[in-house]
């Protein structure tokens, strides 16, 4: 069966090639067709393929075992890889909307907007078809081998597919409807920028919790209890401590038990919390369990 790390980088490498090829040909569009609207879709589709570079390196440092100097795992090099995805897509978002802003401004001064060729809109929709297929099938692997960083790439080729939207739709605005109407192209890419910014901004959230050791939901941790107090020879769980680490997540908790137990047997019961909450979570979850006496 493949690896968690060979289908990463399989799917990733298809949305790299893509990328790059779609990258390539919108500068040419751009240049020969004269639309600064598509030369700016060619920058985001250059981040595109610049956050590829970035997953293959990072998911192969988080797929690495546990060493001397990490003994949690190497999995938040994953995370920091979706935060890397999720900056640059606040980043090119911003720069879409100033760009978007300051033509609108130049047609409300009494500036014009150059016409753009055929060329440029057909560069467009070839990404937007093209983009929309790479997010649905690199998001679904993501979901499948539980990457965040691949599912984060996959919002990275959605959000390329909305750029290119806007830019279709000015684009063939200026070219159908006449000189008046090409405003169409800067307003349509601000209202793309403010979808990036939105979907920068759900990638941003999860990792600056997970960085700053956040706790898992409250939900999530009452399901820890509940698997806990399944152990009828266990009570009281206390002093609960959970976090995320890449892919995985990090327990730990006090529970009491009759003093008179055997060291032996209070091992037995622990391992089989253990083994209950990583059959829940899964393999590699770090589970830390503290026995004490009952009160």
């Amino acid at each position: 069966m493949e690896s968690r790390e060979k289908k990463i980088y399989r799917t990733t490498l298809a949305g790299s090639v893509i990328n790059f090829l779609l990258l390539v040909l919108k500068f040419v569009a751009g240049i020969l067709a004269n639309s600064a609207a598509m030369l700016a879709d060619a920058v985001h589709s250059l981040s595109d393929f610049v956050t590829d570079i970035i997953v293959v390196v990072f998911v192969h440092i988080s797929s690495k075992p546990q060493d001397e100097d990490h003994s949690y795992g190497h999995g938040k090099y994953e995370t920091l890889a979706t935060a890397i995805i999720g900056a640059l897509l606040m980043v090119v978002g911003a720069g879409i909307f100033y760009n978007g802003a300051c033509d609108v401004w130049k047609v409300i001064n009494g500036g014009t907007l150059s016409q753009p060729g055929y060329l440029a809109l057909a560069a467009a929709l070839i990404s937007i078809v093209l983009k929309e297929l790479l997010y649905r099938y690199t998001r679904k692997v993501g979901r499948t081998v539980q990457s965040s960083a691949l599912e984060a790439n996959a919002w990275h080729h959605r959000s390329d597919a909305l750029s290119s939207i806007g830019t279709a739709l000015g684009i063939g605005g200026a070219i159908f409807l006449g000189g008046s109407w090409r405003i169409l192209d800067p307003i349509a890419a601000i209202v793309v920028s403010i979808f990036i910014i939105r979907v920068a901004y759900k990638l941003l959230t999860p990792c600056i919790d997970e960085l700053l050791e956040r706790s898992l939901p409250p939900e999530t941790e009452k399901h820890i209890l509940d698997i806990i107090l399944a152990t009828n020879e266990v009570t009281a769980p206390h002093h609960l401590c959970t976090r995320r680490i890449g892919n995985q997540i990090a327990i730990e908790v006090h529970v009491r038990m009759d003093g008179n137990t055997t060291l032996f047997h209070a091992h037995e019961v622990a391992s089989g919390i253990e083994r209950r909450l990583r059959n829940e979570f899964g393999p590699n979850t770090h589970v830390g369990i503290h026995m004490e006496p009952v009160k």
